[in-house]
């Protein structure tokens, strides 16, 4: 494990910015529970869940049921990130991006962190138990133990491969939706998988290229951060091609028809051109803000909430 030197973190007094021990207002002190949760996370999240309940279904769901299915995925992927943030406390001190966070703040302890982190995970198994059903409950489970165990304790700070395996817990969610509804896993479900899957690394590596000193300093090996641009340009339009090739799938194996196909492949086109051109930018040895990097990241956000906007309406066209 990778020893970072800093000031304990979340030690209040130790922080010019902390607030004081005795004065932490309870709307400042929620607010931070909260951001424990990562919330703009877990929107990707619900917005995978979600349509993959339209898609089994093959039409609307349950309401009540997408209503029980979004509430557990929140309380399990916010114990997942809160874990996250307890155990990364000491490099999250180092890092400008993470520097604001509550437990380098000092608004929530490690042990409120470790504390709340621990009830949102038992209660959104037990949530999606009695619920929805015990397989959601125990693929919920898996995907909180995935990111916490093996990504956040034993890959992140290991190997340049972190995002890539780590990212399995992110492509869970598809597995939930799907078993939410029918009680049981498909072939829809996997793809659907494997299309989040592929798209993690050419998701994250951008925004790790714009943040790679970040990383470089607490020696956090995130691919970005120990290798150069036309590497991990590269490796993007890799991973970038084989995400359209699955997500193109669905219609040959009979689970979507015309409308969703042609969502996939028009986002996939142009998912293309911004993996291409970021790696002829790298090629060309561009730097600094003319690498242009984070249009890629922001635009791997629409990509995936069109595609699976896609997957929920499909249903209602065939």
């Amino acid at each position: 494990m990778t020893a970072v030197e800093s000031r304990p973190a979340g030690a209040l007094s130790q922080s010019p910015g902390s607030p004081n021990p005795g004065h932490r207002p309870l709307g400042a002190r929620v607010k931070a529970f909260v951001s424990l949760t990562k919330p703009r996370v877990i929107e990707l999240l619900l917005m995978t869940t979600v349509p993959v309940m339209f898609l089994a279904a093959k039409g609307v769901p349950d309401l009540w049921l997408v209503l029980e299915t979004c509430i557990g995925g929140y309380l399990s992927a916010g114990g997942a990130a809160a874990y996250n943030m307890w155990f990364d406390r000491d490099i999250d001190a180092l890092m400008d991006r993470t520097a604001q966070r509550p437990l380098v703040t000092g608004m929530v302890s490690p042990r409120e962190c470790l504390v709340f982190a621990t009830a949102l995970a038992v209660g959104s198994t037990a949530w999606f138990w009695f619920l929805v059903n015990p397989l959601s409950a125990m693929l919920s489970l898996g995907a909180l133990l995935f990111y916490v165990v093996v990504y956040t304790m034993i890959l992140k700070r290991r190997t340049t491969q972190n995002i890539v395996w780590g990212g399995i817990a992110g492509c869970m969610p598809v597995f939930i939706g799907w078993s939410s509804v029918t009680n049981s896993v498909s072939w829809a479900s996997f793809v659907l998988f494997l299309v989040i899957f592929f798209w993690t690394p050419p998701h994250y590596w951008p925004l790790s290229m714009k943040v790679k000193e970040d990383y470089a300093r607490v020696g956090v090996p995130m691919l970005p951060a120990v290798a150069g641009n036309k590497v991990v340009a590269r490796q993007i339009v890799a991973y970038s091609w084989v995400m359209v090739a699955v997500s193109l799938l669905l219609q040959p194996l009979g689970y979507t028809g015309w409308f969703y196909t042609a969502v996939a492949a028009l986002c996939g086109a142009f998912w293309l051109k911004e993996a291409h051109g970021l790696q002829s930018r790298a090629k060309a040895g561009i730097t600094g803000p003319k690498l242009k990097e984070m249009r890629l990241f922001h635009w791997s956000i629409t990509y995936v909430s069109l595609l699976f906007v896609a997957v929920a309406v499909d249903p209602f066209l065939r």
